[in-house]
């Protein structure tokens, strides 16, 4: 069981990492699934992953305050907006379509500014 919770681990880290590129990818669940896997499975992938020099301080301030950085937050906000009206402008041949898309980036952008901004 514990092979299966790693690989799930190493698979919700992968895509959490393609999240902080790809905008539609919710980064910070899989980063928190991908820490709670190791946990339980490998002790030593869930301390490197919390030592990360860049993924373990976004982890934990979000694990003890459940608050996100102001830069973060606008990185995001910033990155979502761009994705998906370039999406809706470009990519769409849909009225529906592009209006799913301006739906969604602000369906993200409400989902983000609703947690507190880490000082």
């Amino acid at each position: 069981m514990k092979w299966i919770l790693t690989i799930l681990g190493l698979l919700a880290l992968g895509l959490g990492i393609l999240g902080i590129f790809l905008p539609v990818l919710p980064t910070t669940p899989l980063l928190l699934l991908a820490a709670a896997l190791f946990l339980r499975s490998n002790r030593g992938l869930y301390d490197w992953l919390l030592n990360h020099p860049r993924l373990g301080p976004y982890i934990r301030n979000f694990m003890e305050y459940k608050a996100i950085p102001l830069k973060i937050k606008v990185l995001s906000v910033t990155l979502v907006w761009i994705t998906l009206l370039n999406c809706a402008i470009f990519v769409a041949d849909h009225w529906a379509l592009r209006l799913f898309f301006i739906v969604l980036a602000a369906a993200i952008t409400a989902h983000i500014l609703s947690y507190k901004t880490l000082k």
